[in-house]
């Protein structure tokens, strides 16, 4: 019996290892690294971040060497060396898939944050996320306890949210200068949960959606579960924005149902849309009859003195051509998993109608806690708090950079939590599985990308500063020589414990 669950083509892995070759990168003087061990190396980096799944069936070796226009001796030598490291299986009959060795954790798809525990080894730039701004979230806990009582006595599902706080996320759009009513608001398990409730509701497995390029990792591969066919479009030149002929075109040419967007300080590059854009991607969606989701988690992270432009939905403001995305997650704590969705009544009411058959509701008392901070002055003084330690933490980052990879090139954004760095011409995806064993855990450009793109790139979180940023940017670029001196993984050499 096969114990292969999924396959790979040749011309699929073949785009995949293509990919992970920089167009800057040079090998290294003295040293030649045999083509059978380079695609070994290629395939098992695939594995370990999970842009091949584990138990894939790989191409038989004769398609393979096709697809690679290489000899099919290279590629049974590079099966051969991935079998006795343990990570291919194979059988005769059956033919050979992915695996993981023994001990190994099983590699994700997505990004997620490391378990406390591993703090004192390893600096974790893996997941854009801060601390809990205190002592508002003792605060909000301690107003929500307040209010239980009264619904204590009800059974406790509020599919659509919490009545008091629906009419909070409908006033502040309001006092943005777009009028909501409660009935355009329900509230989520934070904003994921937001945009899985949007993609059950509006497409259906096999329909196009158009995404940013690259895009947040996490919402892309939520997408593709989901079965949806992603139509990358590239941002402008130096991160400028949305390239709107481009979003015109695709929307013409590939009529997708839906489009997913981040218009404020754009995750992982920081990018902000201006107004203008926003204005003619809404234009150009309702031409299209595309839904436009619009993500806006990072919206109130401003950290230098800029003019933000008008919320996108202030361009459609009925909420019938573009549904909006929020969350607490990042402009105050994770841990809350609290998001909402703004978007036409008759969209929320059929949001709310399916709800009964994934989660019924969000949890009584984080959604009690947002509200009373959001009721009072709470909220605008803990967002501040969000504020000084995202800008102390990027301006530690870059200088960090700046002083250990002077030749990686980024554009410092004016808000957000992240930033987009090209990494002088090495592969990203081999600077994060070297880092990683030198004790800082960072993700590579693919993960933000479709079918391989942005390998010459990683991203930064602003989740650290001060002594632990500048150690977490020299261990990247000690991992970056071992890159770029063609070390084999196994060569680099683990760190001792780093207390932040």
């Amino acid at each position: 019996m096969a114990q292969w669950t999924s396959a790979v083509g040749a011309s699929q892995l073949a785009r995949l290892l293509r990919s992970q070759d920089t167009r800057d990168a040079v090998a290294p003087a003295g040293r030649r690294i045999p083509a059978y061990r380079g695609l070994a190396d290629g395939v098992r980096l695939l594995v370990l971040e999970g842009r091949v799944p584990v138990a894939a069936r790989l191409p038989a070796e004769r398609e393979l060497a096709a697809a690679l226009s290489v000899s099919r001796t290279t590629v049974a030598a590079a099966y051969e060396a991935l079998r006795a490291e343990g990570f291919l299986e194979s059988r005769r009959g059956s033919g050979s898939w992915t695996a993981v060795p023994a001990g190994n954790p099983l590699p994700t798809r997505g990004l997620e944050p490391l378990p406390p525990e591993a703090a004192s080894s390893m600096i974790d730039l893996g997941c854009a996320a801060l601390p809990a701004p205190e002592p508002w979230l003792t605060r909000g806990v301690q107003g929500a306890m307040e209010h239980l009582p009264l619904y204590a006595h009800t059974h406790g599902d509020y599919p659509a949210g919490l009545p008091a706080l629906r009419q909070a996320l409908a006033d502040r759009y309001t006092a943005r200068g777009i009028p909501t009513m409660p009935e355009q608001i329900m509230v989520t398990t934070g904003a994921m949960g937001a945009v899985a409730a949007i993609c059950r509701q509006i497409t259906r497995p096999g329909e196009r959606v158009a995404v940013d390029s690259p895009s947040y990792a996490n919402i892309l591969q939520l997408m593709r579960d989901a079965g949806a066919r992603l139509v990358p479009v590239a941002l402008t030149d130096r991160l400028a924005g949305w390239d709107i002929p481009a979003w015109r075109q695709v929307m013409r040419d590939a009529a997708p149902r839906m489009a997913y967007v981040v218009a404020d300080f754009h995750n992982p590059t920081g990018t902000l849309a201006t107004e203008d854009q926003r204005r003619r991607l809404v234009d150009a969606a309702r031409a299209a009859g595309t839904v436009l989701v619009v993500d806006e988690t990072m919206a109130e992270l401003r950290l230098d003195d800029i003019e933000m432009p008008r919320s996108v939905c202030a361009f459609d403001p009925a909420g019938s051509n573009v549904i909006t995305v929020g969350s607490v997650s990042k402009a105050f704590w994770a841990g809350m998993r609290i998001g909402w969705v703004r978007a036409a009544p008759d969209i929320i009411r059929s949001l709310v109608a399916a709800r009964a058959f994934a989660d019924l509701g969000s949890p009584v008392l984080e959604q009690l806690a947002i509200t009373s901070l959001l009721e009072g002055d709470g909220w605008e003084q803990a967002v501040e708090i969000r504020r000084d330690q995202a800008r102390e933490n990027r301006d530690a980052i870059v200088a960090a950079l700046r002083r250990h990879l002077p030749d990686w090139e980024f554009s410092v954004p004016g808000g957000g939590l992240t930033l987009w760095a090209r990494t002088g011409g090495l592969s990203g995806s081999r600077i994060a599985e070297a880092g990683e064993r030198l004790g800082v855990r960072v993700p590579s450009g693919p993960r933000f990308g479709v079918d391989g793109a942005f390998e010459g790139f990683v991203r930064l979180p602003f989740t650290v500063s001060g002594a632990v940023a500048d150690e977490a940017a020299s261990r990247l670029a000690a991992a970056a020589r071992h890159v770029g001196a063609g070390t084999a993984a196994g060569e680099v050499e683990t760190p001792h414990s780093f207390v932040a």
